[in-house]
């Protein structure tokens, strides 16, 4: 059933047009999906469902009595409130008929009023209905719903009773998703959620969403939570809609397919107007009355083609290539028992791994663990506590900070790339700068004017330019659309050198990583391949994972894994042995009721000797039953 409906809705701001024929369906409990380049129109299109701005013309369905969540990138908090007060104001109706039951239990016990029959009985009747009204609504556990909510999308309980000012505007946006999932809307309209997320809040958010009974439509870079949630996709381009019947993986299968088919159409059509046009110009140069007719019949034939328009090719994405000047040595980072605090801020302690080249290697884990701080150690940037590691022989480092520390505000674009590399020419810093999308008067932008996915662009091609042998990468694709990422993602997969990333973008870590570390309370775990496999391993049986660094000797570990085995060995005969022994009590059970039943039949118990022999079978099945519930019980002990 639909449950909204846009239909032919355009939208202008002066000359510029940013949607121009909309149409747009979603049914009942639907997940769907929206992208499009930035600025293509997808917030003001959520804008204008939500009812913040209106349509210069168009018609809007929404089935009546249907709440409307949206989360916007800017978010609406109350600064000076607490969190755990902001994101209770869900619950204000369930805590005021809180609040009036409390009233209620005294006027109900109030002498004066149970001596008023009629009265009494009005508050005994409101109290029921309220008291009924506050279960449904699960008002008993509000609050450690609430708290539930919170701690899965990574906000911590000591916070709770830190006011939202102080907050960094990563969290700020975990309070905001929270305040948002709690609502329950009918329809939740999610303006990149994803952002300032770890993975294990990436987690409980997915899987909160796949269990939401609403219906669900988000705006995200995040291809592969688009690919988790998604069943439909919406494309926004050129101020229209193009529909997707599958998730974002699907859409770009999909999409390839439709180009490719409506490049051949347009190629055909192309070539059957040139031929007609040839025909009608060769008729015209014999100039006689009949070759003019003839002409003339011809453009009446090609007037009432319907012109195909030609096909977009797909929107610029930046032209990245990562080459190197020299091979580096083998093992590109050396790293034993290394540890970091920042006063009793205690990060990580005793991290030994080995890097060698050629690998792609990411370090990930929960915000806060010391992933950035560790990659500023092996850049120089910041000094260990202990430990030790070394830079291998002929390594050369292209760091990327995704805080982006290397660029200086007050400089042009083209000075930021010039002043790092001045033995390049002109014409060479401007085509660089055009191949990463900065074309025009672009590069005379002062860097403090960009925006973060042009800042984002600006510090990648500094690191191109490096010509490094060993790229270390913290949060490469922030900020990047998707065709940016996806053009990063194909150069990393070309590249001849060694790479250590830091990264969130379950995509990215699945089409560019061949191995995975997760910094985990000072543990260090190896996965031996992409993202998948380390959800896979994650889900495994332990003696199933490798362990980088535990303090354990390779001997040590391989005798855990042997015992391990041998238990699961074990186990695993103890359940087949528990099975057995089941199918047998099932076997007997059957026995016994077919021999109870013969007890019930003329011809057994009108002939004593035959009545005997049957009681006696019962006996018998009964006992061989009780033995082996006996074993069952000892075995399931």
């Amino acid at each position: 059933m639909t449950i909204v409906s846009l239909k032919n809705i355009s939208k202008s701001y002066g000359i510029d047009v940013i949607l121009k024929d909309i149409n747009l369906t979603l049914n009942e409990n639907e997940k769907a999906g929206l992208v499009g380049i930035n600025g293509a129109g997808k917030s003001t299109l959520f804008k204008i469902l939500y009812g913040q701005i209106k349509p210069d013309s168009g018609e809007i369905y929404i089935m009546k009595d249907k709440k409307i969540g949206y989360l916007s990138q800017s978010l609406d908090l109350d600064e000076d409130e607490t969190i755990f007060k902001e994101v209770m104001k869900v619950f204000k109706e369930i805590k005021d008929m809180e609040k009036r039951l409390h009233e209620l239990e005294k006027l109900i016990a109030d002498p004066k009023n149970i001596k008023d029959e009629d009265y009494h009985n009005k508050l005994l009747s409101e109290y029921g209905y309220l008291q009924e009204e506050y279960e449904r609504r699960n008002g008993y556990s509000c609050e450690s719903y609430a708290k539930g909510v919170l701690i899965g999308l990574g906000v911590l309980e000591e916070d709770f009773n830190k006011e939202i000012k102080y907050l960094s505007g990563g969290q700020k946006t975990r309070v905001a998703l929270s305040k948002m999932l709690l609502s329950s809307p009918d329809i939740l309209l999610l303006d990149e959620p994803t952002n300032h997320l770890d993975l294990s809040a990436l987690s409980y958010l997915e899987n909160f969403l796949k269990d939401y009974s609403g219906t669900i439509l988000i705006i995200s870079h995040d291809r592969y939570f688009l690919d988790q949630i998604t069943t439909k996709t919406f494309e926004l381009k050129d101020g229209m809609i193009e529909e997707y019947d599958g998730n974002y993986s699907f859409y770009i299968s999909e999409r390839r397919k439709r180009t490719e088919q409506r490049t051949k159409e347009y190629d055909l059509q192309q070539t059957e107007i040139k031929r007609l046009e040839g025909i009608i110009e060769k008729y015209r140069s014999f100039n006689r009355e009949k070759s003019i007719k003839q002409a003339e019949s011809r453009e009446k034939q090609l007037s009432k083609i319907e012109r195909i328009d030609k096909p977009s090719s797909l929107e610029k994405a930046a032209k990245i290539s990562f080459d190197i000047d020299y091979k580096s040595g083998n093992d590109v980072i050396v790293v034993e028992n290394l540890s970091k605090s920042f006063g009793e801020n205690h990060l990580f302690s005793n991290l030994s791994f080995l890097i060698r080249r050629g690998e792609r290697t990411a370090l990930i884990g929960d915000n806060g663990k010391g992933k950035s701080t560790l990659f500023k150690i092996l850049c120089g940037e910041i000094e260990k506590d202990s430990g030790f590691f070394k830079i291998g022989k002929n390594v050369k480092i292209g760091y990327y900070d995704q805080e982006q520390k290397n660029l200086s505000p007050d400089k042009t674009v083209i000075d930021e790339i010039w002043d790092e590399y001045p033995d390049m020419t002109v014409t060479g810093v401007r085509n660089a700068l055009a191949a990463f999308l900065f074309t025009g008067d672009d590069v005379f932008k002062n860097v403090s004017a960009l925006s973060g996915g042009e800042k984002c662009r600006l510090s990648l091609l500094k690191v191109m330019l490096s010509r490094s042998n060993l790229l270390l990468l913290d949060e490469p694709t922030n900020h990047l659309d998707i065709l940016s990422r996806e053009a990063l993602e194909d150069a990393l997969l070309e590249y001849k050198g060694t790479l250590f990333v830091i990264s969130h973008d379950r995509y990215f870590l699945n089409k560019v990583i061949n191995r995975i570390f997760e910094l985990s309370k000072d543990t260090l775990t190896e996965y031996k391949g992409n993202y998948s496999y380390y959800v896979q391993k994650k889900n495994a049986k332990e003696d199933e994972i490798v362990v980088a660094t535990d303090g354990k000797t390779k001997t040590e570990i391989k005798e855990e894994r042997k015992k391990l085995r041998e238990e699961k060995e074990k186990q695993k005969a103890l359940n087949n042995t528990i099975k057995e022994v089941e199918k047998s009590i099932e076997e007997k059970e059957e026995t016994l009721s077919k021999l109870e039943n013969m007890m019930c039949l003329e011809e057994v118990y009108s002939n004593p000797e035959k009545a005997q022999e049957v009681a006696h079978n019962v006996n018998e099945v009964k006992n061989e039953i009780e033995k082996l519930y006996t074993k069952w019980e000892e075995l399931s002990s």
